[in-house]
């Protein structure tokens, strides 16, 4: 059935490039019309919600394509994974084998591609948003370009999922020993395993859908997230402390098949190119002025906010100095290069 729905729509797709193929492939602009953007219609998936903030950077990329393209260049988006039935990983093999033209993946999603594409989520690569920002857009995309290359994939750009910090209800956490069999609920990857594990705590993976109900039943004590994912399932109403660390940061990957895009005229190409990194940066900006705006409301709603010190911090980064010494030689000496890890960052 999953597969049936992807079909389909590839055969859509197909039936209306129809009139705009020539020998195999999609025509391009006349000597008349040099100043119009072929007509093509692009589909797209991500695992977002509505509310997303990779469903609100792919809605504003389609929209921005189809005014600027004079609705040439149309973006059929469906989140939710809703064209593989909710099946994630799917769904990214999809995009790697053309059945599906663009995807939004968080790094870790798509690192079942290659690992690699997991290193930024290496436990204190960044400091804060800003400074992925940087290193991302100067020598990191470059980095997941070349990886992705090698799946079939273009890269167009990477937005922001969240530096992610830590609630409970058992403790306010300022100290490694706070986290001592904290039951914790973590993503399945297992960086967010290990990092917990060497924290001394009790990491338990589970679904984003069951959480709210486990920490309402004491199944789980604490969970971490970033700001935005935490205000959308209500923790802030069922848990009492908060620790503000940074600890990892998480992004979002947008990419195109390249078979797909290699048979777009340049122009729409750089279109796509240009378009994709405009709504990256305005969801950056998005994302970042909400959590500022989010903590205030958590702090008005009585939810105990903690920054650690430079010395407190310090501790937990000595603490899991191992794990990180581990990961790095996971990845190689190119990928902790290509994002400064342990590196001067200028």
């Amino acid at each position: 059935m999953r597969r049936g729905l992807i079909c389909v729509i590839s055969l859509l797709t197909i039936l209306f490039l129809s009139g705009c193929h020539e020998q195999g492939k999609i025509s391009q602009p006349s000597e008349e019309d040099k100043e119009e953007y072929q007509k093509v219609r692009l589909v797209m998936t991500a695992n977002g919600t509505d509310i997303g903030i990779e469903t609100l950077t792919a809605r504003r990329f389609a929209e921005s394509v189809k005014e600027a393209s004079n609705g040439n260049v149309q973006i059929e988006f469906y989140p939710n994974d809703e064209l593989t039935g909710g099946n994630t990983n799917e769904a990214v093999r999809s995009v790697a084998e053309g059945s599906v033209d663009l995807g939004a993946y968080v790094s870790g999603t798509m690192s079942l591609l290659d690992p690699r594409l997991e290193v930024a989520t290496i436990p204190w690569s960044f400091s804060g948003y800003q400074e992925a920002r940087k290193i991302i857009d100067d020598t990191g995309g470059e980095y997941y370009a070349k990886i992705l290359s090698n799946y079939g994939l273009v890269y167009l750009g990477s937005t922001h999922n969240a530096m992610r910090q830590l609630t409970s209800n058992r403790n306010p956490v300022r100290r490694p020993q706070d986290l001592q069999g904290m039951k914790i609920r973590v993503l399945g990857g297992e960086v967010y395993r290990m990092f917990f594990l060497a924290l001394g705590a009790n990491p338990i993976p589970l679904g984003w859908s069951e959480l709210n109900i486990a920490i309402r039943q004491g199944v789980i004590e604490g969970q971490e997230n970033g700001f935005f994912l935490m205000r959308s399932g209500r923790l802030n109403e069922i848990q009492k402390y908060m620790t503000v660390w940074n600890y990892l940061y998480e992004n979002y990957l947008f990419v195109a098949n390249r078979k797909t895009f290699e048979q777009l005229d340049k122009k729409t190409q750089e279109l796509l190119r240009q378009k994709m990194k405009e709504a990256c940066e305005w969801s950056r900006d998005y994302l970042e002025a909400e959590e500022i705006k989010i903590r205030e409301q958590f702090e008005r709603d009585g939810l105990e906010i903690i920054d650690l010190t430079p010395e407190e911090l310090e501790t937990f980064k000595r603490q899991i100095q191992p794990l990180r010494e581990k990961l790095k030689e996971k990845y190689g000496e190119e990928a902790c290069r290509a994002f400064l890890i342990d590196m001067e960052k200028k």
